[in-house]
C-alpha cells in the first residue's frame, strides 16, 4: 500500500515534467509548411491602414512580405452554431510568406471559405457544408492550418479565409474591415526587437515566438495542473504514508525491542525501520517513472490548429533525480518520527509490548462527560491521538481544497462559455483542463479513502481495551462503532472547512490573475457534506469490524 501511495504522486509529477516542450516539434512542422512569417503585423487604425502597413516593408532588416490583407469578423452560423470569427481576404494564388497548409478541400474561391482547422474541429465543420456568414450564404472550401495565428481557441474569435472581395463586402459600417501583413526578417531572432521597434497607436506587431507559445498553452496548462496536482498528492501520500508506517512500527515494537536487547543502537533501530520504506519509495519512484513516461503521449498532442507529430516526452536524468528525491522525501517525511519514537522506547517495555497508559485531560474529561456516548468516545479517542487527528485534518483539507478547486474551475468555464457564446465554439482547452483535473481529482480521492480506512483501522487497533471498558461499562457495540467513526470526523469537519478558502487560493494563485468565480454557497456546503458523508461511510467499515471483539478477549489479552 506504501508502494502504491507513493507511486500514484510520483506518476503525476513525472507527467508534469515530461510534458516540457512537446508542442516545439509541431509547431515547427507547421511553420515549416505553411512558410510562416517572423512577424505579423495588425493595422486597426480607420485611415490609412494599407499604407501604414506598406511602409513596414522597407524596414530594415525586412527581406519578404505578403499582404496587407483585409480583415473583417462577421458573425458564421451553422448548424444552430452562432459564432464571430476573424474572416482574412486573400487571393487564389499561393504566396512565399504564410501559404496556410491545406488539410482538407481546396483553397479559397469566391463563395467558397476555408477554416482554421482548431475552429472546424470545435464547430464540427468538414469541406461541403453550408454556412453563413452575417446573413450571406458560402460552403466551406476547405479546412486548413497556419502558424500565422496562434490556433483556435487561442485565436478567439476563430480564424477563416475568404477572398478579398468576399472580405470587403462582410464589413460593416460599424465594424468596418482593418488589415494585416506577414513579414520575413533576414534573421528571425530580431522579430522581438523589430515588433518592439515599430509598435505605436493602431498598429500591433505579433512575433513567432508569441504564436508558439500561444499554440503550446494547451499542453503547458496540462502541465501546470499535474504539476500543482502532483504536489497536493505528495502532500496527501505523506499523509497517508504517515498512518500506513504509524500501523506497521506499532506491529514491530517487539521486534524493536529485540534489536535493542542484541546491542543494536537507537541510531541502527532507526535506520533498519527507515530503509524498509525508502527501499519502497525507491520501487514506487521507479514504477512512477515508468508509469508517467508511457501516459506522457496521451497528454502531448497540441490540439487540431498545428500538424506534425509532438516531440517525444522529455524526461533527462535531473527530472528524474528530481522526482526520486520526491519518492523519498514523502517516504522520510512519513517514517522519520515514528522510527525515531520507537527506537528511544524501553526495550524491557517494547519486549513486553504492553499497552501504553492515556493521557488524561482533566478539562476534556469535563468538557465530555454530558456528551452523548459515541461523540464522548469520539471526542476523547482523537484528543489522545492528536497527530493523527492532525493527519486527518491535513488528508480532508487537501481533498476538499482540490474539489473546490475544480468546482471553481468548472463554474470559470461555465462563465466563459455564456460569456463567449457570440464569440467563440467549445473550448477545447477548458475540455483537456477538465480531464487532467478529473484524473487528479479521482486520484486524491482514491488516495483520500485509503487514508481514511487506515487510519481508522490503526485507530481501532490502539482502542482495543477503552472500547472494551467501554462496553463492559454498558456502551453498546453501534455507539462504539459510532465512537470510533467520530473520533475521524471531528478532525475531518475542521479539514474540510479549511478546504474551501485553501480551494479558492489555491485556483485563484493558479489561474494567472483571472477573475475567481466563487461559487454557489450551497454548493460548497455540499462538498463539505459529501466528503464527511463518504468518510463516514469508509470509517464505519473498519469501526464495526473493530467493535465485534469479544470483551472478555481483549481485556484478558492485555491483562496477560
Amino acid at each position: 500500500m506504501v508502494l502504491l501511495v507513493i507511486a500514484v504522486a510520483v506518476t503525476a509529477l513525472t507527467l508534469g515534467l515530461a510534458l516540457k516542450g512537446t508542442t516545439d516539434n509541431p509547431y515547427q512542422q507547421t511553420r515549416t509548411a505553411t512558410a510562416g512569417p517572423d512577424v505579423v503585423a495588425n493595422y486597426v487604425g480607420r485611415d490609412g491602414g494599407p499604407a501604414s502597413l506598406d511602409a513596414l516593408t522597407q524596414a530594415s532588416g525586412v527581406v519578404g512580405h505578403s499582404g496587407p490583407y483585409p480583415i473583417a469578423n462577421p458573425v458564421l452560423r451553422a448548424d444552430g452554431d452562432a459564432v464571430t470569427v476573424t474572416a482574412e481576404g486573400r487571393d487564389s494564388s499561393a504566396t512565399s510568406v504564410d501559404q496556410p497548409e491545406v488539410t482538407s478541400g481546396s483553397w479559397v474561391r469566391p463563395g467558397g471559405i476555408v477554416v482554421e482547422r482548431g475552429l472546424a474541429d470545435s464547430l464540427g465543420l468538414r469541406a461541403g457544408d453550408p454556412i453563413t456568414l452575417s446573413g450571406l450564404s458560402f460552403r466551406v472550401a476547405g479546412v486548413a492550418v497556419t502558424a500565422a495565428m496562434p490556433s483556435y481557441p487561442m485565436s478567439e474569435p476563430g480564424l477563416i479565409w475568404v477572398t478579398r472581395a468576399d472580405a470587403q463586402r462582410l464589413g460593416a459600417p460599424a465594424a468596418p474591415v482593418f488589415y494585416v501583413m506577414n513579414l520575413k526578417l533576414a534573421d528571425p531572432a530580431d522579430a522581438q526587437a523589430f515588433a518592439d521597434a515599430h509598435s505605436r497607436t493602431g498598429l500591433s506587431l505579433m512575433t513567432s515566438q508569441f504564436i508558439s507559445d500561444q499554440d503550446a498553452s494547451l499542453v503547458v496548462n496540462s502541465q501546470q495542473d499535474l504539476l500543482v496536482g502532483s504536489w497536493l498528492l505528495a502532500l496527501l501520500a505523506a499523509a497517508s504514508v504517515a498512518v500506513l508506517v504509524g500501523g506497521r512500527m506499532a506491529e514491530q515494537t517487539r521486534r524493536v525491542g529485540l534489536l535493542k536487547a542484541v546491542g543494536s543502537t537507537p541510531g541502527l533501530v532507526t535506520a533498519v525501520l527507515l530503509a524498509e520504506n525508502l527501499l519502497l519509495a525507491l520501487l514506487a519512484a521507479a514504477a512512477g517513472l515508468l508509469a508517467g513516461r508511457l501516459t506522457a503521449p496521451l497528454l502531448t498532442s497540441p490540439g487540431a490548429g498545428l500538424i506534425g507529430t509532438p516531440g517525444p516526452p522529455s524526461l533527462s536524468l535531473s527530472s528524474a533525480a528530481l522526482v526520486t528525491a520526491a519518492a523519498l522525501a514523502v517516504a522520510m517525511i512519513a517514517t522519520a518520527i515514528p522510527a525515531v519514537r520507537a527506537a528511544r522506547s524501553s526495550t524491557v517495555r517494547s519486549l513486553t509490548d504492553s499497552a501504553r497508559p492515556p493521557r488524561r485531560h482533566g478539562k476534556l474529561i469535563v468538557a465530555s462527560a454530558g456528551l452523548p456516548v459515541p461523540l464522548l468516545l469520539g471526542l476523547r479517542l482523537a484528543v489522545r491521538r492528536p497527530r493523527r487527528s492532525l493527519l486527518t485534518v491535513c488528508s480532508i483539507a487537501v481533498t476538499v481544497t482540490t474539489l473546490i478547486a475544480v468546482l471553481t474551475f468548472q463554474r470559470y468555464a461555465d462563465n466563459s462559455a455564456r460569456a463567449y457564446g457570440s464569440f467563440g465554439a467549445a473550448n477545447p482547452q477548458n475540455a483537456r483542463n477538465s480531464q487532467v483535473l478529473l484524473v487528479i481529482t479521482i486520484a486524491l480521492v482514491v488516495l483520500a479513502a485509503i487514508s481514511a480506512i487506515f487510519t481508522t483501522w490503526a485507530t481501532v487497533q490502539d482502542a482495543r481495551r477503552p472500547s472494551a471498558l467501554a462496553r463492559a461499562l454498558g456502551a453498546t457495540p453501534e455507539q462504539v462503532t459510532a465512537g470510533l467513526s467520530a473520533a475521524q470526523l471531528l478532525p475531518a469537519l475542521l479539514g474540510a472547512v479549511l478546504g474551501i478558502p485553501l480551494g479558492l487560493g489555491l485556483y485563484a494563485a493558479v489561474s494567472s490573475g483571472q477573475s475567481l468565480p466563487v461559487p454557489p454557497a450551497w454548493s460548497l456546503a455540499a462538498v463539505v457534506l459529501a466528503s464527511l458523508l463518504v468518510l463516514a461511510g469508509l470509517t464505519a467499515i473498519p469501526a464495526r469490524i473493530g467493535a465485534r471483539h469479544s470483551v472478555a478477549e481483549v481485556l484478558q489479552a492485555d491483562a496477560t
